[in-house]
């Protein structure tokens, strides 16, 4: 995973792509090239092929960007979260709608916080003040003093100038999602007939239309990049009609600012309408595009930022600059508007969990509610460390400029509480995992009775056991933090404007005890975002520069990029809608022109492509599939955390369709776990856990010491041979084939295929 080569997967280094591209492909041995027209000389013995797909997760090094948008990916996967759910139609499309429009928000508040660096901090505060614009000497045309009053030292001409900005942010978000679209997520699945719209198998992996969402992400890039615009349009047309209506001067100016503002309003629920309007279309492939809407709505807000910046450029006498423009009241109502729109998701999410009840979902169902709260989080902390450091490197004395809004600050200043919880969680977390350790020692003595006790060497088994339970306990983690954040951001909300005071300056009639608590909250926070800020960008930049770095990413991504761009356009783009076609159609085209079978094996996010791809075949076709899986975190993460799509029913059905499906996991593996599938539709799914290591100690077998190898090196235990060979003599040769097509190979004695 994010760096496996054919040579490798293949156990040789003579390797020939057969199918696909430099993005992912499939490669088989030299020797095995030609082997269904030469079945005679394999004699029963399987043909291996490795379906590569890593360069979809760490590819070039311009991926490392894909970091900036994190919180667009983390509210996506809030999408994927809802709990099951059958007979509540109006139930499910209301979670989709508050996810979507959750995710609406977002985008609003990043373009937002672009127009509070460069409308409001740059050509507002530091160009209007003598004192700043002097050390900013690049500012000195937009500066009255410096410029002698020149044309572009007028406010309106300054903001519309700075507006430049965050409308290309918003294009560039724009041609991102456009182009990500066309390299990774055009590829369409095989063309099957249209299913009810009811959940018939447990899941809706397997419905026609799932891994093809051109219609809805196209909707959605346009309302997105409409909402981005219209943002900018609204900072530049409100500011110029709030002068023109406050100081009495021209009523023709006046009188076409609040048609602009009207205009810019209508504009936006009409956005806000597209985006409520319709969600996906799984149950076929839908081909169409709104092709009017999709360019007349981006166009359209295009115009209405265009005249909005003739609007406040143009000439108006007595104009100056003073103070800050008003972010409070922006961001506060963005934060609300999050606020609100998180606990109705909570709402629904738990009616929808109390219909179908599943113990093993996280947070009881309240895992999608809760990773959306990140994804608001995340979006605040970074917009806010933007504006802070910027605030910071314009204002060198801290005292020229007002700085940015005071509601950044109060977010700024209930960091270092939230760090606190979050150290007082892993101290418990650390206590019961030490705990646990010294239970598993005494395990593992039994688990390699006979060997001469080494104190260090079960130490260190141990500890990898212990530290692996970790996973289970994410959805504590998430729901501390989501919690505390939710309630940090009330009371930060509530503190700006209340006060309308940065929190020391707020404290300052309280004790001194409470004041020096605010001071040290408000400074350590800043603080905190500016390291955050800069050691977010020098990850991005390493990875950038850095081969191995981008793996690191390309693992985080392969998970929050599994899923299709459900919620928001403009998340990194979705490799499983080229890596599902791709498995898909290379099983289902090899079985119908040899009659062939096949083992379909994956490691760790291997085995989820695996089970994606499985869930996509024909009935027939998956009966002449048999599943390997090992280090699989499809019941530990995926089960837990989507339950609707890999929850008990889902895997159930697809233990039943598919001829046989074993599963190998290891105590020390941190991802990979147990199915707990029972025995009901064949063997039963999980074999026992295997020896990690694999040698307690020096034996005649493994002269030097083993290593744990926890979640990697699953092929190098003789066990994964042992229960591949299983596998393929339970495909019976007497399976019925599917007719060959015309000038077709012939049939093979058995394949196999690695995801």
């Amino acid at each position: 995973m994010g760096g496996t080569t054919p040579e490798k997967m293949l156990d040789d280094p003579r390797t020939v792509r057969i199918s696909g591209d430099g993005t992912a492909a499939v490669f088989r041995r030299a020797d095995d090239v030609d082997a269904e027209n030469r079945p005679d000389d394999q004699r029963g013995e399987p043909v291996p092929e490795a379906y590569v797909w890593c360069n979809l997760t760490s590819g070039n090094s311009a991926r490392a960007l894909w970091l900036l948008l994190l919180p667009f990916m983390v509210v996506n996967l809030a999408h994927w979260m809802r709990p099951t759910a059958r007979g509540h139609r109006r139930s499910v499309r209301l979670y989709g709608l508050l996810v979507r429009l959750t995710g609406l928000t977002l985008t609003v508040l990043l373009v937002a916080a672009a127009c509070e660096v460069a409308l409001d901090l740059a050509a507002w505060q530091c160009a209007g003040t003598h004192a700043c614009a002097e050390r900013h000497t690049w500012l000195g045309f937009l500066s009255p003093d410096a410029s002698h009053h020149g044309w572009w030292s007028d406010p309106g001409r300054r903001l519309a100038l700075a507006a430049v900005v965050p409308a290309a942010l918003t294009f560039l978000l724009w041609y991102l999602s456009r182009r990500t679209w066309s390299a990774y997520e055009s590829q369409q699945p095989i063309s099957r007939k249209a299913e009810p719209e009811e959940e018939s198998d447990g899941t809706a992996l397997g419905r026609p239309g799932f891994w093809y969402g051109r219609r809805l992400v196209a909707r959605l890039r346009a309302a997105h990049t409409a909402a981005g615009l219209l943002t900018v349009a609204a900072a530049l047309a409100t500011t110029a009609a709030r002068f023109d209506r406050d100081s009495g001067g021209s009523t023709l100016l006046d009188t076409l600012g609040r048609f602009l503002v009207a205009a810019i309003l209508i504009t936006a629920v009409g956005v806000v309408w597209v985006v409520c309007r319709r969600g996906r279309s799984e149950n076929f492939i839908d081909r169409r595009l709104d092709e009017h809407l999709v360019r007349r709505l981006p166009l359209g807000a295009l115009a209405l930022l265009v005249l909005s910046a003739v609007y406040a450029g143009w000439a108006r006498p007595g104009w100056v600059s003073a103070g800050r423009l008003p972010g409070d009241t922006t961001f506060g109502t963005i934060t609300l508007v999050q606020g609100g729109l998180v606990i109705a998701l909570a709402v629904v999410a738990r009616v929808l969990h109390r219909t179908h009840p599943d113990p093993r979902a996280a947070m009881r169902g309240l895992g999608g509610p809760a990773v959306a709260m990140l994804a608001c989080a995340l979006g605040g902390v970074m917009s806010g460390g933007v504006s802070q450091r910027v605030s910071d490197w314009l204002d060198g004395t801290g005292t020229s400029i007002a700085g940015p809004p005071v509601l950044l600050t109060w977010q700024a200043s209930v960091i270092p509480v939230l760090i606190l919880v979050l150290l007082v969680l892993c101290g418990g977390l650390g206590w019961r995992a030490w705990l646990l350790r010294r239970a598993e020692m005494s395990t593992i003595e039994l688990d390699y009775a006979g060997e001469p006790k080494d104190t260090a060497r079960t130490r260190k088994i141990a500890t990898t056991r212990a530290m692996a339970t970790l996973t289970d306990r994410g959805p504590l983690v998430v729901a501390v933090v989501s919690t505390t954040t939710l309630l940090l951001g009330a009371g930060a909300l509530i503190g700006a404007f209340t006060t309308d005071k940065a929190p020391a300056q707020a404290a300052e009639p309280s004790y001194a005890f409470v004041h020096g608590a605010a001071q040290t909250a408000q400074a350590l926070g800043s603080w905190l975002i500016g390291l955050g800020f800069i050691l977010f960008v020098t990850w991005g930049r390493r990875a950038y520069k850095d081969a191995s770095a981008r793996r690191t990413i390309g693992i985080l991504w392969d998970v929050g990029t599994f899923w299709p761009r459900a919620a928001h356009p403009f998340a990194p783009p979705c490799y499983a809608e080229r890596a599902v076609p791709d498995l898909t159609w290379r099983m289902a085209t090899w079985t119908r022109a040899t009659g062939g079978r096949l083992v379909l094996s994956g490691h760790s996010q291997g085995s989820v492509l695996a089970a994606a791809a499985a869930w996509q075949l024909k009935p027939a076709v998956r009966k002449r599939v048999a599943l390997l899986t090992y280090g699989s975190p499809l019941e530990r993460l995926y089960g837990r955390w989507f339950p609707a799509h890999f929850g008990p029913a889902a895997l159930s059905s697809l233990h039943q369709d598919v001829d046989c499906w074993r599963n190998l996991y290891r105590l020390t593996d941190p991802i990979g776990g147990p199915v707990g599938l029972p025995g009901d539709c064949g063997p039963e799914v999980d074999r026992g856990p295997l020896k990690d290591p694999l040698g307690y100690g020096r034996t005649a077998l493994h002269p030097l010491p083993a290593p744990v190898l926890g979640h990697s090196d699953y092929q190098a235990d003789p066990v994964f041979a042992e229960e591949r060979e299983r596998l393929l003599a339970r495909l019976r040769p007497d399976l019925p084939t599917p007719r060959p097509e015309a000038g077709a190979p012939s049939q093979a004695d058995s394949g196999r295929s690695s995801a």
